[in-house]
């Protein structure tokens, strides 16, 4: 996913904001994530890696859209309004990560309550679970009944339903209601070789090397707290 991710981000997002607009580059790209979801349904190494590229690939597109529609939008405001351009788009991109970032509330809360209502929908296989700091990953891929404390498939496929629900419901959204705007500031003329150079042109910067680790250190710790933690504790 991340392999994709990263192509993706240098490659696509010029091109396809060019040809098709930020809204439709957004609507594109939102159908990748949802296909993550319909993936899982039937969950296997082929499918997972087919739906992991694909949401890698649509990832790119739908941040640089993304940022490139508010940065447009906020600075065409700030415009009419005689304000700073800068203040208005921070602002922006403000609200809309305070609105972003809920969607771990809001799906911790669908899941619970999925969770909630289905109690006698039953385990698959239930077995002692070794959870907390006493969980080993090896010793339960390597017991028999690896599959200890899986909810069962009735549980999984009502909540993969809600996700996916909850994505062609934003899709529905973003068609409907986010307007197309007049990319008036974003480049024309698209050549990869150009755009590869910029990017690698940051590192020349000593302040994007020095976000570099946090970056990374993002990446790790969102990773753990979603996964390990989670499991093991929770």
């Amino acid at each position: 996913m991340y392999v994709s991710l990263s192509l993706s981000s240098l490659l696509l997002p010029p091109l396809l904001i060019k040809k098709i607009g930020c809204k439709w580059t957004i609507v594109a790209s939102m159908f990748c994530f949802i296909s993550y979801s319909l993936c899982n349904f039937y969950s296997s190494w082929p499918t997972l890696i087919i739906s992991s590229i694909l949401l890698g690939l649509g990832g790119g597109p739908l941040w640089a859209s993304k940022s490139t529609y508010i940065t447009i939008t906020g600075t065409k405001y700030a415009e009419s309004c005689g304000k700073l351009a800068k203040d208005v788009v921070n602002q922006y991109f403000g609200i809309f990560f305070l609105i972003c970032q809920t969607c771990r509330v809001w799906g911790n809360l669908i899941s619970s309550l999925v969770f909630h209502l289905t109690p006698n929908a039953g385990l698959d296989t239930p077995n002692q679970t070794i959870c907390g700091a006493g969980d080993c990953p090896v010793e339960l891929t390597q017991s028999e009944n690896s599959t200890s404390g899986r909810p069962s498939n009735t549980v999984i496929y009502i909540l993969l339903g809600s996700y996916t629900g909850c994505g062609v419901l934003a899709v529905l959204l973003i068609i409907i209601f986010l307007d197309q705007i007049q990319e008036d500031r974003v480049e024309k003329e698209v050549n990869c070789c150009s755009t590869l150079l910029s990017a690698f042109k940051h590192l020349r910067d000593k302040r994007q090397c020095f976000l570099i680790p946090l970056t990374m250190f993002s990446g790790f710790e969102q990773g753990f707290i979603a996964s390990d933690f989670t499991k093991v504790y929770t």
